[in-house]
């Protein structure tokens, strides 16, 4: 659905190691972290002789590198959002990563059920079980099983035997989740859930909201998917680029201004065949990857949306995927054929 290089020209990439984390196939710089080491020295003294100055930050979550930067002209203002934009990011992570095995998600995939379920848990799957139902269950957080049993396969150098693939398939369903304020319920034993195809563009929706609590409007936000919001400390818009795949560092694309969110579900993320056929995003319906497409970015109004749709659009594929982000105002969709 990773970075402290600083991000301009290129963004830093994520380190993926575990169930379903994408790829970072936006490089969120070009006007991020470094959009200031990328200018020239006197638009660095007219930002400062406006008072304006940039904060930027880097730390680890969801097991790659996260970061915020902020402009203002308050030290202390901006230090006081920096630090809540990061405890943000820490709660959803302690809500809902599979990075960390004391997560609110990590026990309930352990035990089955989770009484008195964390809001923030609660607010993902609860829209990760609205978004199944709109994409006709293309959507699927209950598609954990298939990465367990791709990443072992792999790991033999084998694909999943058809029974095996079977088998697994037979503990996906989305339907089969039970929600409710006082606990969440997992309907059989081997069932399991992943939100790694929209944690992290929720945790920019929630630091986003920690750093606009405190007044600043000016922010990059980089949590693996992308929040912007204002202008830079010289008063130009913010820019994404989007990374062509299989180019290593190359640019397909260049967002410019870049408002709002986006996110990006990618085929080389984590792949489980040298061609790139398999890989760690799954069709519910078939147990493997789909296979028009090398990736889907999303721009939308919130983080959430944005990965959402995409993982949602990249099973779909080009046509039933456009049909789908276009049902939602404000979203965008560009899809990539598979390279």
């Amino acid at each position: 659905m990773s970075r402290p290089t600083k991000p301009c020209p290129q963004a830093l990439r994520p380190r993926l190691r575990a169930p379903a984390e994408r790829r970072r196939v936006l490089l969120g710089g070009l006007g991020a972290l470094a959009a200031l080491a990328a200018t020239p020295r006197a638009l660095h003294a007219l930002a400062a002789a406006q008072g304006r100055r940039t904060l930027g930050r880097a730390g680890l979550a969801f097991g790659t590198t996260v970061s915020l930067t902020l402009v203002g002209s308050d030290p202390d203002l901006l230090e006081a959002a920096m630090r809540d934009g990061f405890r943000a990011i820490r709660a959803v992570e302690a809500a809902a990563s599979l990075y960390r095995p004391d997560s609110a998600l990590a026990r309930l995939n352990r035990d089955g059920h989770l009484p008195d379920p964390d809001p923030l848990l609660l607010e993902q799957l609860r829209f990760a079980l609205d978004l199944a139902g709109a994409s006709g269950g293309a959507f699927d957080p209950t598609v954990q099983p298939l990465w367990t049993l791709w990443a072992a396969s792999a790991a033999r150098g084998e694909r999943p035997a058809p029974a095996a693939l079977a088998a697994a398939l037979a503990h996906v369903g989305w339907r089969d989740v039970a929600v409710s304020g006082r606990a969440i319920r997992l309907a059989r034993p081997g069932m399991g859930l992943t939100l790694n195809g929209l944690v992290q563009g929720y945790a920019a929706d929630r630091a986003m909201a920690a750093v606009w609590a405190h007044g600043i409007a000016d922010a990059f936000i980089d949590t693996g998917e992308f929040g912007a919001g204002g202008r830079n400390a010289v008063g130009a818009g913010w820019r994404l680029g989007l990374a062509a795949p299989r180019r290593g560092d190359g640019i397909a694309e260049v967002i410019a201004p870049f408002m709002g969110f986006a996110a990006t579900s990618g085929d080389d993320a984590t792949s489980f065949s040298a061609d790139h056929r398999d890989h760690h995003i799954f069709d519910p319906a078939t147990g493997t990857s789909p296979r028009a497409l090398s990736a889907v970015t999303v721009t939308a109004p919130s983080g959430l949306l944005a990965d959402g749709l995409s993982t949602a659009a990249f099973v779909l594929g080009p046509e039933a995927g456009a049909a789908l982000v276009a049902r939602y105002p404000g979203c965008t969709a560009r899809f990539t054929a598979k390279v």
